[in-house]
């Protein structure tokens, strides 16, 4: 018995962008730099609208795993890019309701 396997993988490329004073303020309040961004797992992460106030623009929260660690993520999206709002690790009442909800 002849058997063969084809595997088809689609990779994309998302494109961040943030503004240098919020990264400052994130990595003082969560010593966590935006530049990690890049390898979030978007595919198993759970994004919600982010209503807690009008911002003026659609904001998203995300939580997904970077490594083996889950991560808040808030995020807008302008042109092509996930503008980067504030990133860090979440709490442990985040990744509870992670688990539970996932």
């Amino acid at each position: 018995m002849l058997a063969f396997c084809i595997f088809v993988y689609t990779i994309t490329t998302m494109n961040y962008e943030w503004d240098e004073n919020k990264l400052a303020i994130n990595l003082a309040n969560h010593k966590v730099h935006f530049g990690v961004a890049e390898q979030f797992e978007w595919e198993s992460a759970s994004v919600e609208p982010d209503n807690r106030k009008d911002y003026g623009e659609p904001r998203f929260i995300a939580y997904g795993f970077i490594g083996v660690r889950l991560y808040c993520l808030v995020f807008t999206r302008r042109n092509d890019a996930v503008r980067i709002i504030s990133l860090r690790k979440a709490n442990p009442r985040e990744v509870k309701r992670y688990v539970i909800e996932n």
